[in-house]
C-alpha cells in the first residue's frame, strides 16, 4: 500500500429500491480505489418503522482525502434522491472508520456505539472486537 493511501470502512443501507441504489453505489465506490464488499444482508429497520433494509459494508483503499470521501458520500446520497427525515431511504452510506492500517483505525465517534446492521456486514470483511455480535442472530443475504 502506498503511503498516501487510506483505508475507509463504509456502511451502506437502503430500503427504497435497494437493488438499483446498491448497484450504483458499489460501481461508484469501486472507481475510488481498491474495494472489498461484504455480502448484502436483509435486516429489519432499527426502529421498527419502514421496510427491511439491505445492509452491506466495504473496505476501500484510496488516495482520496478524508474530506473528499466524506463529501463524495454525501453527494452519492443526494444523487440517489435521499430525503431527510424519512423512513424510505434510497441510500445511506456512513463512514465508520479510517486509517493507514486495519490494526490502527480511527472510528467515527458520531457512529458509536455501532448498530447491529453495521456490525454484521462489517464483521464479514474485517475481524475486529468492535464488530462482535450474537452469532445466533441470523439474517438472510441477498443472492447475487
Amino acid at each position: 500500500m502506498n503511503a498516501t493511501e487510506t483505508i475507509f470502512a463504509l456502511a451502506l443501507a437502503s430500503n427504497c429500491h435497494p437493488q438499483q441504489h446498491f448497484q450504483a453505489a458499489q460501481q461508484r465506490i469501486a472507481t475510488w480505489g481498491e474495494v472489498q464488499f461484504s455480502p448484502i444482508y436483509i435486516i429489519p429497520c432499527r426502529d421498527g418503522i419502514g421496510a427491511d433494509y439491505w445492509n452491506s459494508a466495504c473496505l476501500l483503499k484510496s488516495q482520496q482525502s478524508l474530506a473528499d470521501v466524506i463529501q463524495a458520500l454525501k453527494q452519492m446520497e443526494s444523487d440517489s434522491g435521499r430525503v431527510r427525515p424519512s423512513h424510505q431511504i434510497t441510500l445511506d452510506v456512513d463512514l465508520i472508520a479510517w486509517g493507514q492500517d486495519l490494526s490502527q483505525m480511527e472510528f467515527n465517534p458520531k457512529k458509536l456505539p455501532l448498530a447491529l446492521d453495521v456490525k454484521i456486514p462489517m464483521h464479514a470483511i474485517w475481524s475486529h472486537p468492535i464488530f462482535e455480535y450474537d452469532r445466533q442472530l441470523q439474517y438472510p443475504q441477498v443472492k447475487a
